[in-house]
């Protein structure tokens, strides 16, 4: 959808689709109240859900069944996820990053100028995360790569030997925990891989990788 970006001109600026998924009511109405007016958005109601909408999904905590939504969401291939969360450990972000959620906000900081700002960058493509978790995160694939890598540089646009045994596995469609029982790595190494290797590269998420590395000729 586009409106008319001010009055007295003729430039269109496009409105992004939103649904909102939480399970507490009082909570969605709340998010919902916030947003409603935003010129930005153009917020969609609970049975009306484009593929390509951006989903603002609320939780406490990410426990088994945001996961599962989670997850969900991104073997379906439809639109970007904005996660607004109340508290959320470095495991946790690990796992919402490896199922494609593009955006973080914690609850506590979720105003209407915070939210929308994460919906746009998720509707982009882009990542936004809090700068504390990005720095954990950034630190945590730091210290594992130092660990895997200690006796060897690690090429800047490149993938070292366990990048490319860790792709090739995913490229095989293994899950995260057959990787890591293939390889005798742990499960958070085996995210940690993937996750430093997006960073670096700029890649979106794990076809992305896979793609990238068979085009650069590392799966030959």
């Amino acid at each position: 959808m586009y409106v008319i970006a001010s009055p007295g001109t003729q430039t269109l600026q496009r409105r992004i689709d939103v649904t909102i998924q939480c399970d507490d009511p009082v909570i969605h109405a709340g998010i919902v109240s916030i947003l409603r007016h935003r010129p930005e958005l153009n917020l969609q109601g609970r049975d009306a859900r484009p593929d390509d909408a951006v989903l603002v999904l609320v939780v406490d905590t990410i426990d088994d069944q945001a996961l599962e939504t989670l997850r969900r969401r991104w073997r379906t291939g439809k639109g970007q996820t904005v996660l607004v969360v109340g508290r959320i450990r470095e495991a946790e972000l690990l796992g919402a990053l490896e199922c494609g959620v593009r955006a973080i906000v914690r609850r506590q900081d979720a105003s209407p100028e915070r939210i929308v700002r994460a919906v746009q960058s998720a509707d982009h493509g882009a990542g936004d995360l809090p700068p504390d978790l990005l720095g954990g995160l950034l630190g945590s694939i730091g210290r594992s790569l130092r660990r895997g890598t200690a006796a060897r540089e690690m090429p800047l646009t490149g993938f070292s030997e366990r990048e490319i045994d860790v792709v090739r596995l995913v490229g095989e469609g293994l899950e995260t925990r057959e990787i890591a029982e293939k390889l005798s790595y742990s499960e958070r190494t085996v995210k940690n891989v993937l996750q430093g290797i997006m960073l670096r590269l700029g890649l979106r998420n794990r076809p992305h990788v896979v793609a990238y590395a068979a085009r650069e000729g590392y799966l030959r």
